[in-house]
């Protein structure tokens, strides 16, 4: 399996949240390869999925290699596990010098680590936390007479 030379988005673990975007990109005729560790998690992509499964380990980097990972541009690990998204992020940006990395991060104490790695990370309970912060700002706002 490769890479089509203008990249490709690569996401690490199918669950509702991965196979999510990965359908969102495949629709936008997007090259996108998604993978876990679980050959069952694919069922979760939707109909229109078009882009390539791939049956791995989240951090293997010999099948990285394989599939030439250093072509894609963008790399997405959102996986249950916050070791797994930093090792794997870590191996995407440092290995295979891919320009933009995100992981999901679930503990916010991990977040300076990820930050000293130049990573990018979406952690659920901060965005969560802004989302009802402005809820209640704008909330407040419309009420005011």
């Amino acid at each position: 399996m490769t890479m089509e030379e203008n990249g490709c988005v690569v996401i690490v673990g199918c669950g509702r949240l991965g196979a999510s975007i990965a359908g969102k990109l495949s629709e936008k005729k997007k090259d996108v390869v998604i993978l876990d560790c679980d050959k069952s998690a694919f069922r979760k992509l939707p109909y229109s999925y078009g882009g390539l499964t791939l049956t791995a380990s989240a951090t293997d980097i010999e099948k990285f290699k394989t599939m030439e990972l250093d072509k894609a541009t963008v790399f997405i690990a959102v996986t249950n596990h916050d070791c797994v998204n930093i090792c794997a992020a870590q191996i995407a940006k440092k290995l295979f010098h891919i320009p933009k990395v995100v992981a999901r991060i679930y503990d916010e104490q991990k977040l300076d680590l990820v930050e000293k790695m130049n990573i990018d990370a979406i952690c659920p309970s901060e965005l969560s936390e802004k989302e009802i912060n402005n809820y209640i700002e704008i909330g407040s706002e419309a009420h005011v007479e």
